[in-house]
């Protein structure tokens, strides 16, 4: 489904190695979202990232490059918890933060000495990684370019995110200097960031001196952050005064019950229409996040969604199902109930259902899926719910159209 999103991004993973790789090595990069990927280029190294659903054809990528004399090396998240699956398609595996293990790698690769596994070690700081190098995509078919990280990690503990599984419940910020050096990369000609932080809102000391600094650029930006962040009226203030445009916000669910099974405890049901009016009437958009599939949900749980979103005006939705990735505790419970249905990655995309769900069989929870989706990107949802006034329609407008798009073309 991802493919077929209107709306596309690159990824930073790859793009930000390619910035810290020795001088004298001849770097390109390929993203097969947007283009195809030249097999006979003559590569020597070649390095592939994969989330867990793509996996399978990062494989294929690999297979075919290794049968002509290329070596390649695999990281990612998903090979971080599968390295001997991903070893059987490469000739090494990199296991965890690839920053300070990739230069290292390289020279181990010219000196023909390519070791099996690089592990990253404990959790490194993450000041001083130069900016992505974003001139090295060739694709035209990115939104824009313009992503900054500049923290990594979120301080809570979810039981479904991969984002802690991988980073130990850390959250470490980059220096302000850094994060400058980029803001005054992108600054010409540019009107929009989009912070790719998981939670900008991890570190109230750094989210102030964050939004401060950006007082003194003229960016647009949106971000992600949790419900906490509307209870900041100081911080609210600084995100109007510069001109955050929208935030994607994990609600995840309407039951309390179901937040506690997901270890979700901060987030609370009855504050979630004043964490939304709040932001509204600072002229911040919100993209509400919901996971569907928990064993405290049931039939009923996508009208209570669709009304509650209807009645908050949410600007935008990401409807997901859950899904136990590798890694997570979510996962181990899962496996050791007996009720992973396959592991066939190429499905745990969040848009199929990969267990056997409590309160619903595995059609009812896909068929309801698809219905909000639907649903919430038709014509009368989005004329009840996005109002032409607040300044925020000028992003989540034509996300909206772009989804609707994407929605009605769907099908399994």
């Amino acid at each position: 489904m991802w493919s077929r999103f209107v709306f596309r991004f690159p990824y930073m993973g790859v793009t930000t190695l390619a910035a810290i790789v020795p001088p004298g090595v001849e770097v390109s990069i390929a993203d097969e979202n947007v283009e195809a990927i030249d097999f006979d280029e003559g590569a020597d190294l070649v390095g592939i990232s994969a989330l867990t659903p793509l996996a399978p054809r990062g494989y294929e990528i690999a297979d075919a490059f290794r049968k002509r004399g290329a070596k390649v090396a695999i990281g990612g998240v998903h090979a971080t918890w599968m390295p001997e699956e991903a070893g059987e398609h490469a000739d090494c595996v990199v296991i965890g933060e690839a920053e300070a293990i990739w230069p290292r790698l390289i020279e181990d690769f010219k000196a023909g000495a390519l070791k099996p596994r690089y592990r990253a070690s404990g959790y490194p700081p993450i000041g001083g990684i130069p900016p992505a190098r974003m001139d090295l995509l060739r694709g035209r078919g990115y939104l824009f370019k313009n992503l900054i990280q500049t923290t990594r990690g979120c301080p809570h503990d979810c039981d479904f995110c991969s984002v802690t599984a991988l980073f130990g419940k850390t959250y470490r910020c980059r220096p302000l200097e850094d994060i400058e050096a980029e803001l005054k990369a992108v600054r010409g000609g540019a009107k929009f960031v989009f912070f790719v932080d998981d939670n900008i809102y991890g570190n109230r000391s750094h989210a102030k001196s964050l939004l401060e600094l950006l007082k003194r650029y003229p960016f647009k930006w949106v971000s992600q952050a949790s419900v906490k962040f509307a209870d900041d009226p100081e911080l609210l203030k600084l995100a109007r005064e510069t001109r955050c445009h929208g935030l994607l916000i994990g609600f995840e669910s309407l039951s309390e019950e179901g937040l506690a099974a997901m270890n979700k405890r901060h987030n609370r049901v009855e504050k979630y229409k004043d964490v939304i009016k709040s932001l509204h009437d600072h002229g911040i958009g919100v993209h509400g996040a919901f996971i569907f599939g928990h064993d405290e949900d049931t039939k009923g749980s996508f009208d209570a969604v669709m009304e509650f979103s209807h009645k908050t005006r949410l600007d935008g939705g990401l409807f997901s199902l859950l899904t136990p990735y590798p890694g997570t505790r979510v996962f181990e419970k899962m496996k050791a109930e007996g009720r992973l249905l396959h592991t066939d990655w190429r499905k745990y995309d969040m848009a199929h259902v990969v267990f056997r769900p409590k309160n619903m069989s595995v059609e009812e929870l896909e068929d309801g899926y698809l219905r909000i989706n639907r649903e919430f990107y038709s014509w009368p949802s989005m004329l009840r719910r996005l109002p032409a006034l607040r300044r925020s329609i000028f992003v989540f407008g034509p996300m909206n159209i772009g989804l609707r798009r994407l929605w009605r073309g769907y099908s399994y």
